[in-house]
């Protein structure tokens, strides 16, 4: 029986099968019992609900009931994996709003009564925005911040990952067409364009105060469109085996607001420095196959945040 269980949080306008790549390689490499709460890209209209609550407009509304539905399926997720294994324990992995919406969860359900004691989040915004601009969540994000701030439950170990793939520009700025739209939806999160971050989440947002807090270069945010590596490069073919080696990921704690990184060890983490390939296979990687946090050769390098993160001392170079 598998010494733990994943429950898979689907982030907003994703459904369940778009994780099903991640849950299989989780399951038959890893040896874990995986759930993941189903959620149809339908489902995501049912938030609509917040329109009807004034406190929408003024920027002030609360998680429930708007957003019972999600909790109801991702409390169904967790008693299939308790039901599944029980008495091991249970690690939430939470991409994009299943971050913020695997807090709530948290706080709303509880954790030890339930086996729940790691919280793993991919490319979530988790801070709140700064104020003069428009919280998307219309004040979700800015309530969750305040009932339950960085690593609230103690008898819970907390994992932010975020990917580094394309920084954003201003709309009047230097820069290429993508980086300004990409820039203008940073801004709309943090307040920032000409930041680093996964292309839809900014790094400035994803992180939790007091969680390990991890950055994976190159790392794009979405499943839709992802490819499990990348086999080409300038029109050459690559086996496997080559893309892997020539990808690297590089792992840090807390990146710095200009992002720069010092080149040694980082606490709990032997950081992997920037063996980067050559520049163009950068750019392939960023304009073509889009790799995403759930992606074979970028899962290696984080999968054992859901179990032990102590056993990232031996994340090496792919």
């Amino acid at each position: 029986m598998p010494g733990r269980s994943v429950v898979i949080l689907p982030g907003l306008g994703n459904n369940s099968s778009d994780y099903r790549q991640l849950a299989m390689t989780l399951r038959s490499r890893y040896g874990m019992h995986v759930e993941t709460a189903p959620v149809s890209r339908l489902d995501w209209t049912r938030n609509a609900a917040g329109l009807l609550d004034g406190a929408y407009w003024s920027g002030s509304l609360c998680p429930r009931p708007t957003v019972d539905w999600y909790l109801q399926r991702v409390d169904l997720a967790v008693n299939k994996a308790r039901s599944a294994c029980p008495d091991k324990p249970i690690t939430l992995l939470a991409h994009s709003a299943g971050g913020w919406l695997g807090r709530v969860f948290m706080l709303e359900f509880g954790t030890s009564a339930l086996g729940i004691d790691r919280f793993v989040s991919l490319g979530s915004p988790h801070q709140p925005p700064p104020p003069g601009v428009v919280d998307q969540t219309r004040g979700i994000l800015t309530w969750v911040s305040n009932k339950c701030p960085g690593t609230f439950h103690e008898d819970v170990q907390y994992v932010t990952i975020a990917g580094r793939f394309i920084r954003g520009a201003s709309l009047l700025g230097p820069g290429n067409w993508q980086q300004r739209i990409v820039g203008a939806g940073y801004k709309q999160v943090c307040g920032e364009a000409e930041v680093w971050g996964d292309g839809i989440v900014p790094l400035p947002t994803a992180m939790l105060e007091g969680a390990l807090q991890l950055t994976l270069d190159r790392v794009y945010h979405s499943p839709l469109g992802a490819q499990q590596v990348v086999v080409a490069v300038d029109g050459e073919n690559f086996s496997d085996k080559t893309a892997n080696e020539m990808y690297k990921v590089s792992l840090f704690q807390t990146p710095s607001p200009d992002l720069s990184v010092d080149e040694g060890e980082i606490e709990g983490a032997s950081r992997t420095s920037s063996l980067s390939p050559a520049e163009s296979f950068q750019l392939k990687v960023t304009e073509g196959p889009r790799l995403w946090y759930g992606s074979d050769v970028v899962l290696e390098n984080w999968v054992s945040t859901l179990t032990d993160s102590k056993s990232l001392a031996s994340v090496d170079a792919l």
